[in-house]
């Protein structure tokens, strides 16, 4: 193989030796290593960057800034906010107190170096005399049984467990909002001070309400940051100046002191082994006996199981037929949501865990499944009756519809009532009313969640109206049958002085509609025009069979008619 690939590699002209001409390239970047520095993402989105020198600093400013510049907003007299932890002695929770430290996500564990600087690092912090701040909840949730191979093998699974680093699971957990309940006396303590609390966790994504409803900052980080900021306690610390505490001796305890050097980690590098991955792959398909015991109904329809809370028959074909209707406008439209900038997929379809005071969690309850029992969106993500009771759910969200608020609120038009997004979805729609999202820039940001556009559609929206689009959650919308339209040459709901009180309607939608072609959004009597963001006559043809999903069924029944 070894053979082959060099082989390969000299065809292509990619193989390089020392004696390789120095090749042209049409651009280069230089990247001095020795402005590399350690560093976080947080406390809001993962292109956040924050210098671990900085870290302090940039807590304390964020504190202070307003909601719009990503910040908090708190007064000075706020930021000395302390609140004592019932049943914990030795602290009291604070702003920026660490919560959550978690080494999660296949992502970060599939990388051997940085766990085993992890394990490495919780080892001469145990052997200084350190540990974990009380209320902090640690967990590690490996992507692979062979991480727990290697760190065994290392003899770094010890430190870890008693740093609280326990294994409790290979899979998504902590970067998906399946870090389980915090205890309740952090939570009482948490809404008794309307604290700004933190996590630290080596995930993939921190946006809003993602990680824990209670946590309103979450930061990225390295395994071993993740370990350090749980001794460490608050994020509202310098790790580089000052000590992560006093070691058993009464010395201080820098993080430099305990920073594994790269020659150590290279060392007990040596000790993975391919068979460790023969092994535990080898054996996947028993290392689950509950999985394996699910009995699973066979045939070439599947069975709906009625009372099943897990999985429903989608209501995505209803009055659907085979011939594909004529465009129409979209008229007498309502504004569902007026959401600002950066509103992620998060924000639409949230995946964590949900309250029994939310429209999903209500749900369940009548039908009878106890609290404990709710699991996560993103576990129910086969059962449309929740997902869509969760969209625009997220306990972040903010609707300028409603300000003040944060949740999935907004206001019915014209009669003012407060309510839910999704209740209110439901009355327009048994007025026949459709429904319009006014957004900012970047709107459906973060993950593809193909959810954030199945739920917007069974919400009843027709249209979105934003001032950019995510690539990805903007074909999603076009696949689902939801319009993408979008305000041109920079401007926004916000200055074009859009209430989202109005009537809308928007005009031109006819079937010669062409690619990117400029439509109206007629908002009362006013006409605003903006870009059809339909980019390809392929989407286009899907917005006319009502999305992608029922071009490929008429597909079907056409190619099954000729047979």
């Amino acid at each position: 193989l070894v053979q082959l690939v060099e082989r390969y590699c000299k065809e292509q002209g990619l193989f390089r030796t020392s004696d390789t001409p120095v090749p042209e390239f049409s651009d280069t970047l230089e990247l001095d290593l020795s402005t590399v520095e350690p560093a976080l993402a947080g406390p809001k989105r993962p292109q956040d960057r924050v210098n671990l020198s900085q870290m302090q600093q940039n807590w304390q400013k964020t504190l202070r800034v307003s909601r719009k510049e990503r910040g908090f907003e708190l007064s000075d007299e706020q930021i000395e906010t302390s609140v004592p932890m019932q049943g914990i002695s030795s602290g009291e929770l604070k702003h920026g107190s660490v919560v959550i430290a978690a080494i999660t996500s296949c992502t970060n564990t599939s990388n051997p170096s940085v766990m085993l600087a992890a394990g490495l690092l919780a080892k001469k912090a145990v052997e200084k005399g350190l540990n974990r701040q009380p209320w902090v909840k640690t967990s590690l949730g490996p992507g692979s049984r062979v991480v727990t191979d290697y760190l065994e093998a290392a003899g770094l699974n010890e430190p870890l467990d008693a740093l609280g680093f326990h294994t409790v699971g290979y899979g998504c957990t902590t970067c998906i909002g399946n870090s389980g309940p915090l205890p309740k006396s952090i939570v009482t303590a948490i809404n008794q001070g309307d604290l700004v609390v933190a996590s630290v966790l080596s995930g993939n994504r921190n946006f809003e309400g993602r990680i824990s409803q209670h946590i309103k900052a979450n930061y990225l980080a390295s395994p071993p940051l993740v370990v350090a900021y749980a001794i460490a306690g608050t994020v509202n610390h310098d790790l580089i100046n000052e000590p992560l505490g006093n070691g058993k001796d009464g010395q201080p305890v820098f993080l430099k002191d305990i920073w594994p050097a790269q020659e150590e980690i290279d060392e007990v590098e040596k000790l993975i082994t391919s068979e460790m991955y023969e092994k535990e792959y080898k054996g996947a398909g028993e290392s689950s006996p509950l999985w394996n015991a699910i009995e699973a109904r066979t045939g070439e329809v599947y069975e709906w199981d009625d009372s099943s809370t897990y999985i429903q028959n989608p209501p995505f074909f209803q009055k659907m037929g085979l011939d594909v209707n004529a465009l129409q406008d979209i008229t007498g439209a309502r504004v569902l949501a007026k959401l600002g900038d950066s509103i992620t997929t998060d924000h639409i379809s949230p995946a964590g865990a949900f309250s029994s005071e939310t429209p999903a969690g209500k749900y369940l309850l009548e039908l009878g499944t106890e609290i404990k029992d709710f699991n996560s969106y993103g576990s129910r993500r086969g059962n449309d009756r929740v997902m869509t009771r969760g969209t625009f759910g997220n306990v972040r969200l903010r609707n300028e519809l409603v300000p003040g608020t944060e949740g999935g609120f907004t206001k019915l038009i014209p009669s003012g009532e407060l309510t839910t997004i999704y209740e209110a979805a439901q009355k327009y729609k048994d007025s026949g009313t459709p429904l319009v999202v006014l957004a900012g820039a970047e709107y459906g940001t973060g993950s593809s969640r193909d959810w954030a556009a199945k739920g917007t559609f069974l919400l009843g929206v027709k249209a979105v109206v934003a001032t950019s689009y995510e690539r990805i959650h903007r074909s999603n919308l076009v696949g689902m049958g939801v319009l993408p339209l979008q305000f041109k040459n920079g401007e926004t709901h916000k200055s074009l002085g859009l209430s989202g009180e109005e009537e809308y309607a928007v005009l031109d939608l006819t079937d010669n509609l062409k690619a990117g072609q400029d439509v109206i959004l007629r908002a009362d009597d006013r006409e605003i025009t903006v870009t059809c963001r339909l980019d390809t006559l392929v989407e286009i043809e899907y917005y006319k069979n009502g999305g992608i999903l029922h071009t490929v069924l008429r597909n079907f029944m056409q190619e099954s008619l000729k047979e």
